[in-house]
């Protein structure tokens, strides 16, 4: 077993957990169709949901195991074309062990509408307490937007230029497309998603008059 690698129960747990939000989100229309993508990752060990699988039936034996460049140790499917972006996430953030990505209404809609600026920007709300070393509602989160492509190679490249222009970023969002957020266990990752989709419904109900 590699050096600071959970063992294999706490793994375990892991996975069933981001199966379990997998259907929740799939619950909430979070990820329509067999749309958005999720990931736990162990050491040099990424398992990742494979490309076309409707979420709302997601178990552990569904999970495809890749390495962190991108080859498949395990599992059946097609690896999705945006597993390049959850490797660029976890080459980024280094104490990032699960990652969520979701295609929701307001994600959807934000993106699209401030595009343009380069981000969403999250301010004077209580509920930005719930991101990672925040403590205040004072706190302004700024949610960098990318353009959305098929591309996937440059767009790993571009999110990768992203997350280091913004260190303390807790989210990127794809324009038009959806949000990818992450954290150092699934939990916080969950917490991230659910706080961020929060904000952005009362941010765009402000913004759009809703």
């Amino acid at each position: 077993m590699l050096p600071n690698t959970p063992d294999q129960q706490t793994l375990q747990r892991e996975i069933e957990e981001l199966c379990a939000t997998a259907r929740d989100c799939y619950a909430r229309g979070w990820v329509p169709a067999t749309s958005g993508n999720f990931s736990v990752r162990s050491g040099e060990r990424v398992f990742i949901t494979p490309s076309g699988l409707d979420k709302g039936k997601l178990t552990p034996e569904d999970l495809l195991e890749i390495d962190m460049l991108g080859s498949v140790l395990g599992g059946t499917g097609k690896p999705s074309a945006e597993t390049s972006l959850h490797r660029v996430i976890y080459g980024e953030r280094k104490s990032a062990r699960a990652i969520v990505h979701v295609h929701t209404i307001w994600n959807t809609l934000l993106s699209g509408r401030f595009e343009g600026d380069g981000f969403v920007a999250l301010r004077g709300y209580e509920l930005l307490k719930g991101l990672a070393g925040v403590a205040t509602h004072e706190h302004e989160e700024r949610v960098p937007i990318i353009a959305n492509t098929q591309e996937y190679g440059p767009l790993a490249e571009k999110l990768k230029a992203v997350l280091h222009q913004n260190a303390a970023a807790h989210g990127v969002l794809l324009s038009r497309h959806g949000l990818y957020t992450w954290g150092e266990s699934v939990a916080e990752a969950r917490r991230h998603l659910e706080a961020l989709e929060f904000l952005f419904e009362v941010e765009g109900r402000r913004v759009f008059g809703h």
